[in-house]
């Protein structure tokens, strides 16, 4: 049996097909006309604000205040289509409507691919038919809608897919603002006396290594966010004066690094820039022991791109490779801080992507409890009723690899993460954890430093770091209360593909009337 519509009302026929029209006037066929229309008008209306609601609980969202409520609006609809009585052509139409949706997968593709396009292109499809049809067969109508709804749901995935890898690929550059403002300090430096000047002044070199300071180290070539986070911390700093920056680059961003903080001194703190091929290397363990990491990092580049299974994944490490920092030395060389600053005893590390809005004066004093760092995440889960506050070790580590799971480590005990650490060198120093079966699991330096410090690092109030802005927009309580915001994700702060309102925050620690960031086009 099928359900048809007809220009009177909506009946059953028994026939099992089309039949054509007698001949009526013209001035009737237009009315008929308009009332088919209008019905298939409802049917689709319908239909659009049932798909709607499914759309909406897939969200979390509701656009009924009640089971019945939607009930009720449903067969208010069917009176609306077919007048008062006429449950049963409503219900016969739902019962196509679910036969076909489980029928959707089975559709052929052919099928889905000449389906309209859009709402204007079915309605013209059904105005052709009931122009020369008397009656409409639903099987067909259903069919015709599902197809469409295929066709439309396979374009938003679609569309949804290029969008990431869109996000994806701005990530992965470096704006041409940047590049300018490279270069434009690296001119500076050539031409401008000052901007040779030592970095910090002799005067103030004492207090590189003075113990009563707060040191706080940054190892980046990204001048510009290593200018907010020095920019942040100073003024988020109750007593401005006792902070000392240690800014570790590479011998390739060292002129412009060090031109930029030499014009653009934070006093009452100190910052100090300096290059990698400026450190003093007595120590040939230390050199040894570097040399190890850089070895590895680039032994690891190698064989990145031979292990993978299947076009989906090759694509994913091509993207993933072509992260600036995911075979840049710079960010797997932080292991090394004892190395860097052998004269100190403890150290605030920061990541160049953050945002500084709390005294770091409490994150210095954490009671470490005899560990080598202090880190947000790093507790047991059963201390936080099962559940870790970032990620656990199985989502950084590959534990099926029996290098790793004979080294006893838990796949289901929480990480920590980078961003704002704070490091006892001394304690560091004692236990040696430095190579600790170094190797890449996942392309990042997290995961060997998971490896390195496990059952080593001191759990911290999460206050003191945000992560994950890069990714996602925080609740507006822990963007208010947190220390130190984190941009860690593929929407970078310098980045047009930022959030605008996390931006702002970012975008407030730099000199509008800067000539060098308004000449680059950073700031207007």
């Amino acid at each position: 049996m099928r359900l048809y519509i007809t220009a009177a009302a909506a009946a059953v026929a028994d026939d099992g097909g089309l039949t054509k029209p007698n001949k009526a006037p013209q001035h009737m066929q237009a009315a008929r006309r308009g009332c088919r229309s209008a019905v298939v008008t409802g049917l689709l209306a319908g239909l659009l604000l049932f798909r709607a609601a499914l759309l909406a609980v897939e969200t979390g969202a509701s656009l009924c205040p009640s089971a019945t409520g939607c009930l009720g609006w449903r067969a208010g609809l069917g009176d609306w289509l077919y007048g008062g009585g006429c449950g049963d052509a409503t219900e016969e139409f739902m019962k196509q409507w679910r036969r076909s949706h489980r029928e959707a997968s089975l559709l052929d593709p052919v099928v889905v691919e000449a389906a309209p396009d859009s709402l204007n292109g079915l309605m013209a499809e059904m105005d052709t038919i009931l122009a020369t049809y008397d009656r409409l067969d639903m099987e067909v109508v259903v069919v015709k809608i599902m197809a469409m709804l295929l066709k439309m749901d396979r374009k938003v995935k679609s569309s949804r897919i290029q969008a990431m890898f869109n996000r994806q690929l701005a990530s992965l550059g470096i704006p041409k603002s940047m590049h300018c403002l490279a270069l434009r300090l690296a001119k500076e430096f050539s031409v401008n006396a000052a901007a040779r000047s030592p970095v910090p002044l002799p005067q103030y070199a004492p207090r590189l290594t003075d113990a009563s300071r707060l040191h706080i180290a940054l190892v980046t070539d990204n001048i510009l966010a290593a200018a907010v986070a020095v920019a942040s911390a100073v003024s988020s700093s109750a007593d401005p004066s006792s902070l000392v920056f240690h800014v570790v680059t590479d011998k390739k961003s060292y002129v412009p690094m060090h031109s930029w903080f030499a014009l653009h001194p934070v006093s009452p703190a100190v910052v100090e820039v300096k290059g990698l091929h400026q450190f003093d290397w007595r120590d040939g363990d230390a050199i040894a022991s570097v040399m190890r990491t850089i070895d590895e990092v680039q032994k690891s580049s190698l064989g990145y791109h031979q292990l993978y299974d299947g076009v989906a994944e090759r694509e994913l490490r091509r993207l993933e490779a072509s992260k600036p920092s995911t075979f840049s030395p710079l960010n797997y060389l932080k292991i090394h801080l004892p190395e860097f600053f052998p004269e100190l005893r403890r150290i605030i590390l920061l990541d160049d992507d953050v945002v500084v809005r709390k005294d770091l004066a409490g994150l210095w004093e954490q009671d470490l409890d005899g560990n080598i760092m202090g880190a947000v995440g790093a507790h047991r889960p059963a201390a936080d009723g099962g559940i870790c506050i970032e990620s656990a070790l199985g989502e950084h580590l590959n534990f099926s690899d029996p290098a790793l799971s004979s080294l006893g480590l838990d796949g289901l005990h929480c990480a920590w993460s980078w961003g704002a650490n704070i490091m006892d060198l001394d304690a560091w120093r004692r236990t040696n954890n430095r190579e600790s079966e170094f190797r890449l699991w996942k392309m990042a330096s997290l995961p060997p430093a998971l490896i390195a410090f496990d059952g080593r690092v001191q759990a911290i109030e999460p206050l003191w770091h945000l992560p994950g802005l890069g990714w996602r927009m925080p609740d507006p309580d822990l963007l208010k209360f947190s220390a130190v915001l984190h941009f860690s994700g593929p929407r970078k702060p310098w980045l047009e593909i930022a959030f605008p309102e996390l931006r702002q925050l970012w975008l407030g620690h730099l000199n509008v009337s800067d000539s060098f960031l308004r000449g680059c086009g950073i700031v207007e």
